[in-house]
């Protein structure tokens, strides 16, 4: 990383926020003797800074009104659009750990094997990436087909957010090194 964190930093960041639903992986990692991930040891830095991303959990990711799996595939296609090593890498972790979605980049690629609304996500999240002034009258009709106002609102705010941290994580050489993989391993007592 660009920047030094202390573990005493860590710590007492980290213990002040770590029961959010938005840390349930970094938490398991914690219960299992070892630091959080690198965002949220970046983030320890200004412990203002994580409360506020847990202020997120319920209300966007983890939580929130879209699906799971939406959630996963907009945070991939999105990470994997800003070349975010840390989060591309950190959510396919995830989604194999969790069992949420089988070959994430492949569906990505290809999303013709998806539901409709998690085609409709992964195609709006490209092309908010792409031109977000110009978005195509036949995509929002269908985005309004399939998804209600307030989950269209959560669903571009997601795509804002994971953008957020993806220039977050990159510009401050966060990375990614299969941390999550440690979940798979019995908690010690």
């Amino acid at each position: 990383m660009r920047v030094t964190v202390e573990p005493e930093q860590i710590r007492t960041a980290f213990e002040a926020v770590k029961d959010d639903p938005s840390f349930d992986q970094s938490r398991g990692l914690w219960e299992r003797g070892k630091p959080p991930v690198e965002m949220i040891q970046a983030m320890a830095l200004r412990p203002e800074i994580l409360r506020a991303f847990a202020g997120f959990g319920g209300a966007l990711y983890p939580g929130g009104l879209l699906e799971r799996r939406i959630q996963e595939l907009v945070i991939i296609t999105s990470s994997q659009r800003n070349e975010c090593q840390f989060c591309e890498n950190a959510h396919v972790d995830i989604v194999d750990i969790e069992d949420i979605i089988e070959k994430p980049l492949e569906h990505i690629a290809d999303p013709t094997g998806l539901a409709p609304r998690e085609r409709l996500a992964v195609a709006y999240t490209k092309t908010v990436l792409a031109d977000s002034n110009n978005l195509p009258d036949e995509l929002m009709a269908k985005i309004h087909e399939h998804f209600t106002d307030p989950e269209l609102v959560e669903l571009t705010f997601l795509v804002g957010y994971i953008n957020l941290l993806n220039l977050f994580n990159n510009s401050l050489g966060v990375r990614y090194r299969g941390d999550y993989r440690a979940l798979l391993e019995p908690v010690s007592r």
